[in-house]
């Protein structure tokens, strides 16, 4: 969780509609990763970094287990708009329509 509000502190917890999928994930990326306070090392170079967040209701693991698989009814899954708001909620984060200057 530290290493995901850093990031977000960078994107200024601001993220883009785009960024959310329909199954409750969501991802943003940055481009320097010593923007998280991250020590430079010459030998490394810069680079970037990529968070993706997988949100699920508890009981989600009856899909994933080796016994007795089974299927998450729709009414549990994560959606889009469930996603969206808990990142509202949570990091009182900001969701923009479209981005202004993507480069």
């Amino acid at each position: 969780m530290q290493l995901l509000e850093s990031g977000l502190k960078v994107k200024e917890y601001e993220l883009l509609r785009r960024n959310f999928s329909e199954t409750g994930c969501f991802g943003f990326g940055i481009q320097e990763h010593i923007d998280l306070g991250i020590k430079y090392d010459p030998s490394t170079g810069i680079y970037g970094m990529d968070f993706y967040v997988v949100l699920e209701r508890p009981g989600y693991r009856v899909a994933r287990r080796r016994r007795c698989k089974s299927r998450v009814g729709i009414q549990h899954r994560v959606t889009k708009e469930d996603s969206m708001k808990w990142f509202q909620v949570k990091y009182e984060g900001v969701i923009l329509n479209k981005s202004s200057n993507i480069q």
